[in-house]
């Protein structure tokens, strides 16, 4: 444990840490509470759904370029004005909601609440590269996956909690509070984040036009559609089995086995090369996941869950990791938020999917897509895995000189 004590005892750190985390909690509760929320103003799932997947696409869309203005001009320039538009969006769809306004309406603030989510997670990761050496990098993006499963299994827990106690509005409304009072508090605080540069990339993609960044986009959201297709998966099966109260704990269970695997991953010292680990991993994980498939009983869904956990967070922080040797510095923010939200995107297809797939032929179905899908990233990066080897640092001839 020696590696995360280093990581964990940077100085400073545990002061950009702990705001990051309350403002990280309404990331994974957004899309969920959305869902909860329009259903509750609308009578329909339909009109939630579609609501939660507005949210999901415009953050997958805006939030690369939310990190390319951080790269360009700082992360609390960016972070004070998003937190208030988001403050203020979030805010009229509540009112909205509880006015019972017409789908549409709920639908298009869905958008732009999602659009204007802060994604911490990308600046805190752009945080640790920019304060660490690189051969720490990867065991504080392994405190990062820990930190992502941990908001995914509590934030949802909360929300439901104050969702049926009290009813939707009051959910998100918890989440609204935390994500203004953690985001200024991060922005606040200066440890660790990078200097803008101004260095961005020209043109529509950005750095997704970078070599190999659009590889591990890709493979990224592949891994993506493993969490939507298992939440609804789970959720199916064990009620057509007569025990929906399973599902939780169940999926608390994928959760407990992914941080458990991020934590042996990050802890290692690894020699095998970073795309070949890569490939490796997709690999062992596509098998893992057919294991869910085969499962007919709760027991078996348990050991099935907890099978996949364990793989699924390292291929995440392989994948940051490789991205860390791709890009320079100065659109570092940018490019993590490309994964996060191919990351988004991926469970937003994955649910969407395993969902017409669970109606059309029950749900072990909704258990068939995740195999294929990370199949097809590891053939991805064994066919391109020549442009995921890391972009040397060339130096000018003048300093060589000067040397």
């Amino acid at each position: 444990m020696k590696s995360y004590f280093s990581v964990l005892s940077a100085p400073g750190a545990w002061r950009f840490l702990l705001p990051a985390l309350a403002a990280r909690l309404p990331f994974a509760m957004l899309q969920i509470g959305i869902l909860m929320l329009v259903q509750w103003a609308t009578g329909s799932y339909g009109w939630g759904g579609i609501a939660s997947a507005a949210a999901a696409v415009a953050q997958a869309v805006t939030g690369p370029r939310m990190g390319r203005l951080a790269d360009r001009y700082g992360q609390a320039r960016v972070l004070v004005p998003q937190v208030a538009a988001h403050a203020v969006l979030l805010g009229g769809l509540l009112v909205l909601a509880r006015a019972e306004a017409a789908p549409l309406a709920l639908i298009v603030m869905a958008g732009l609440a999602g659009a204007t989510m802060p994604l911490v997670g990308s600046m805190v990761r752009a945080r640790w590269a920019h304060m660490l050496p690189a051969e720490k990098v990867g065991t504080a993006f392994a405190v990062e996956s820990i930190t992502d499963e941990l908001t995914f299994t509590v934030a949802p827990i909360i929300l439901i909690a104050v969702a049926t106690g009290f009813s939707p509005v009051w959910a998100l409304l918890v989440a609204l509070v935390l994500v203004v009072a953690g985001t200024l508090a991060f922005a606040a605080v200066r440890t660790g984040a990078p200097t803008p540069t101004g260095a961005t990339a020209k043109g529509g993609g950005g750095v997704l036009r970078r070599r190999g960044v659009g590889v591990l986009a890709g493979a990224l959201l592949s891994i993506g559609t493993v969490f939507g297709s298992l939440q609804v998966g789970i959720t199916s099966l064990t009620e057509e089995l007569g025990r929906a109260g399973a599902a939780g704990p169940i999926y608390g269970t994928f959760s407990a086995g992914s941080m458990a695997g991020g934590l042996a991953y990050g802890a290692l010292r690894w020699r095998t090369a970073l795309t070949r680990r890569m490939a490796v991993l997709l690999v062992l994980l596509s098998g893992a996941l057919v294991v869910p498939a085969l499962a007919h009983g709760i027991g078996l869904m348990y050991a099935a869950a907890a099978l996949a956990g364990i793989v699924i967070a390292p291929c995440v922080i392989t994948g940051y990791t490789l991205l860390d040797g791709l890009v320079p510095a100065g659109v570092r923010t940018e490019a993590y938020a490309w994964l996060n939200g191919a990351i988004g995107l991926g469970i937003a297809t994955g649910a969407a999917v395993a969902g017409q797939l669970v109606d059309a032929f029950g749900p072990s179905a909704a258990f068939l897509f995740p195999p294929l899908t990370t199949a097809f990233a590891a053939v991805l990066v064994i066919v391109r895995r020549h442009n995921l080897e890391p972009v040397p640092v060339v130096v000018p001839e003048r300093e060589l000189v000067a040397a």
